[in-house]
């Protein structure tokens, strides 16, 4: 490509059948007037200035007579163009006045342009080069050799060659249409997937490691569902390669996935595994299970054992303070809520056990579901693991609720609390807001305190946050948090919780926290607290429970998000392609690529 195209963001072959037209002009030398608009060739006559307007006498060879050039908007650019005996191409809106044919503010049409259907661009860049470019550069030739089948590149050329058929469809249509816009679709899906395969790179792992799982399995007081078992085979394949390996667990709230983390512990025995966390209630939590379940040497990295030697131990959880440790050879390398860590953080983890280009197996474990779409582009980065099942059924009810409800949600709480369950409540801000419409985190408290015992509060910037958590867990009967405990601490005994404004967050975020109840059973309830009860996007996510049906619907909400550039929160990165509507064109994008 030109530094022309280059400058303009046309990078390869690709982006530029995608910088498409944004109009048509039918700029052929007709012998007839048969159009609204039209091109003529012609020789300018005299000039006549006239209270409202100016206009020029012009023969038109085209048609063989004289016509009238009428202008209601003159620039000093007009009567250098329009000198009496030049021939020029103009094109204009044609209309007819007292059996005279006038031509409504025409323009100049350069030559380039004349005898064809013009497809015209917004590019910056002089409008014959970019047609020569494109000509030189956009070909069958040149889109075969980017792995194009035959029926995407008839309609790419179509659109940036347009003949009448295509040209009377789409002035009728008004846009993109039919098979013209599943080429542009499908070509945005593949050039996307192309990139994030071009930026995987495969490096040779520090250890090749030969391991079954079957006795750590046969060891658990539970059977492992049939998803949990295929997360692990996927594992121990990849172990057992010469390749390092780079693979995304993901699993629903509740789906067991730290059994498939003990799993790859158990494999890696000698040749060790670090787990991070990104909480220290988590990580705690995780080495406890740990203890419980495996029979290898297991230690938590936390801030008051900074000196010891961690050599001695087959299996290290800590949180991010890993990271400022001194940390063993170790070949495989977890982190749990990978989500809560920045890509920097990830990747130190890793480069502190890597030895030259040889680098740990890298697993990374999320309870934010994806869509199948999304994990279909993805998986051209990273290798991906769905547990869709859960261990048990989760029985929870979903209601939107308002301030008519109040009084019920007060009873109803009451009740829980009476059974001895516990109730959390989120408030999505901590300190009064004039803009936000509902109350925060400090100006509720005092109400709950009053009426009911037993209440804990805290937030994300509580330094003694894990330390409330853990007494409210024991003792507790209501907690006041943001969405500080969307990932944390398993509560065992909460049955209810009440997310006020939930219509300002996230539909991940809101699954998230639902899923902190019912942990073990229990009847669960999950009241959306919400000022307007027509929320479409509320009332759609309160019939669902799967946190994979939750994440088609939230990629519908919010269109689809940019993987390649890290914008997966931040709108549409497609402008053609709807993932959360596309399946099957991003499925054919994908098999072009294998």
């Amino acid at each position: 490509m030109t530094e022309k195209l280059r400058k303009a963001g046309i990078r390869d072959v690709l982006d530029l059948a995608l910088c498409v037209p944004h109009r048509y002009y039918d700029y052929r030398i007709k012998e007839r007037i048969d159009e609204s608009e039209m091109l003529f060739e012609v020789t300018v006559g005299a000039k006549t200035k006239l209270a409202r307007l100016t206009k020029w006498s012009a023969y038109a060879h085209n048609i063989s007579q004289e016509i009238e050039l009428i202008f209601f908007h003159l620039s000093s650019s007009h009567d250098k163009i329009f000198t009496q005996g030049a021939k020029l191409y103009v094109a204009g809106r044609v209309q007819r006045n007292y059996g005279k044919i006038q031509l409504i503010q025409p323009q100049k049409i350069a030559a380039y342009k004349v005898g064809r259907i013009f497809a015209s661009y917004k590019v910056p860049i002089r409008g014959d080069i970019f047609e020569e470019l494109k000509r030189r550069y956009l070909t069958r030739e040149a889109l075969l050799e980017e792995g194009l089948p035959e029926d995407i590149i008839d309609a790419l050329l179509r659109i940036h060659y347009p003949d009448e058929a295509f040209y009377k469809e789409f002035k009728k249509q008004g846009e993109f249409f039919g098979r013209y816009l599943e080429a542009l679709k499908c070509t945005e899906a593949y050039r996307y997937m192309r990139g994030l395969k071009v930026k995987r790179k495969n490096l040779p792992a520090l250890c090749s490691i030969t391991a079954d799982p079957t006795p750590f399995i046969a060891s658990l007081p539970f059977a492992l569902t049939q998803d949990q078992k295929a997360a692990i085979e996927d594992i121990r394949r990849d172990l057992g390669k010469p390749i390092a390996a780079k693979r995304v667990v993901v699993g629903d709230v509740g789906s067991g996935k730290s059994m498939v983390m003990f799993a790859t512990a158990f494999m890696a025995g000698k040749r060790r595994a670090i787990l991070m966390a990104p909480t220290t209630i988590l990580a705690a939590q995780l080495y406890e299970e740990a203890k419980k379940y495996l029979d290898i040497p297991t230690v938590l990295v936390s801030s008051t054992n900074k000196e010891e030697d961690l050599e001695s131990y087959n299996f290290i959880i800590g949180t991010h303070a890993l990271l400022y440790r001194k940390l063993p050879k170790a070949c495989v390398i977890m982190v749990d809520e990978q989500h809560r860590f920045g890509t920097e953080q990830r990747n130190r983890l890793k480069k502190l056990t890597q030895e030259g280009e040889r680098v740990p197996h890298f697993f990374q474990f999320s309870a934010t579901p994806i869509p199948r779409t999304q994990a279909m582009m993805e998986s051209n980065l990273v290798d991906f693991s769905f547990i869709r099942q859960t261990p048990y059924r989760k029985d929870i009810t979903t209601k939107i609720v308002s301030k008519e409800d109040f009084k019920d949600i007060i009873a109803h709480i009451a009740r829980e609390i009476a059974q001895d369950h516990q109730v959390l409540i989120i408030y999505p801000l901590v300190e009064e807001s004039e803009n936000y419409g509902y109350k925060s985190l400090e100006e509720a408290a005092h109400f709950w305190q009053e009426h009911f015992d037993g209440v804990y509060v805290t937030h994300g910037k509580d330094k003694q946050k894990d330390e409330v958590l853990r007494e409210f867990r024991d003792k507790g009967k209501i907690l006041l948090a943001t969405t500080v405990v969307e990932v944390g601490i398993s509560l065992p005994k909460l049955s209810t919780i009440l997310i006020v404004g939930a219509e300002n967050l996230g539909l991940a975020t809101l699954h998230q926290l639902r899923g902190r109840v019912s942990r073990t059973g229990l009847k669960g309830y999950c009241f959306l607290y919400t000022n307007d009860k027509n929320n479409e996007r509320l009332q759609k996510f309160a019939k669902l429970t799967n946190g994979f049906e939750v994440a088609e619907l939230d990629l519908a909400f919010r269109r689809s998000g940019d993987i390649l550039t890290g914008k997966e929160q931040s709108g549409k990165a497609f402008r053609f392609l709807n993932m959360a509507e596309d399946k099957e064109i991003v499925a054919r994008a994908k098999a072009l690529l294998s």
